[in-house]
């Protein structure tokens, strides 16, 4: 009887969720050689080619294809039996503070994976701005936020780099117009480098939405009624980046900043961040990969 290991089935995972074996053994603290002989030894137990590494990086053949699915639902699994049989001594709650526009597609990772790890921890979620998150953090009532900033500051922990990028509805032709239609939050940290940099190409812009709720930006923009700015890879599924040939400007690089509270909740508090870690840093790799 073949029976599949967990470990492997892991690596597995993070090779194809980074895009490449080097990304994944600094995501599983482990040595490129070693991702690669677990992967090698899969392929041997199945029978199977589970990569093709005929092009530049790294992609799943057909039955790689077939296998992810499979091999996330297991290791999910071997988590949450870990979890609730061997941490149930950790109970409470951890209050995580996140602006709007980077949850997606980091944080439910986050939030699963710290379920099957801590089942009787309660992760309250709050999403807000980076200025009222930082406000919250520093009368106490949050213990980790996340920040949007254009710099690093004392006390933060800056866990990843990401360029601004145009963001439209797909097939969308909002971008060509002028002025050039934009939908903004009221306190959105980016709203100044986007402006600066259309003041400074000479590009006529117009605000077609100027609001706080990302709802309404959301379906404007779905509705290729203006187009918005976002960290590349944090965009909606419904929403793409804008592929303007030059016809819009650059826009800055910007970092996320990690603040976090040592206020006694000890172990729950570091993996908690640990996690949070490790899932931007895989958004990152993810950028880097589509870079070069």
């Amino acid at each position: 009887m073949r029976n599949l290991d967990i470990t492997t089935l892991r690596s597995f995972v993070a090779v194809a969720d980074s895009g490449g074996v080097t990304r994944a053994a600094g995501f599983l603290n482990l040595t490129q050689s070693a991702v690669s002989m677990q992967l090698k030894r899969l392929e041997e137990l199945l029978g199977l080619e589970l990569l093709d590494r005929t092009g530049r990086g790294i992609a799943l053949t057909a039955s790689g294809d077939q296998l992810l699915a499979y091999a996330r639902r297991m290791v999910a699994l071997n988590d949450e039996v870990i979890g609730r049989l061997t941490d149930q001594a950790f109970e409470g709650e951890v209050v995580l503070g996140v602006p709007h526009d980077i949850v997606y597609p980091a944080i439910p990772r986050v939030l699963k994976q710290f379920n099957a790890a801590y089942p009787r921890v309660k992760v309250q979620l709050l999403s807000s701005h980076s200025k009222l998150l930082k406000e919250q953090f520093e009368k106490g009532e949050c213990d980790i936020i996340l920040t949007t900033e254009a710099k690093s500051y004392p006390g933060s922990e800056t866990i990843s780099e990401l360029p601004l990028r145009w963001i439209g509805a797909p097939d969308g032709s909002a971008w060509r117009q002028r002025p050039l239609r934009l939908a903004l939050g009221r306190r959105c940290l980016f709203r100044s480098n986007v402006i600066e940099a259309l003041d400074n190409a000479g590009i006529p812009w117009d605000l077609a939405v100027e609001t706080e709720n990302d709802r309404t930006i959301e379906a404007t923009v779905s509705a290729d009624l203006a187009i918005h700015a976002m960290l590349e890879g944090t965009e909606p599924p419904h929403l793409v980046q804008i592929d303007a040939g030059g016809a819009l400007p650059e826009l800055a690089v910007h970092k996320i900043n990690l603040y976090a509270h040592e206020n006694g909740k000890g172990q729950v508090t570091e993996a908690l961040v640990n996690m949070v870690r490790d899932s931007f840093r895989l958004l990152r790799g993810t950028h880097l990969k589509a870079v070069s």
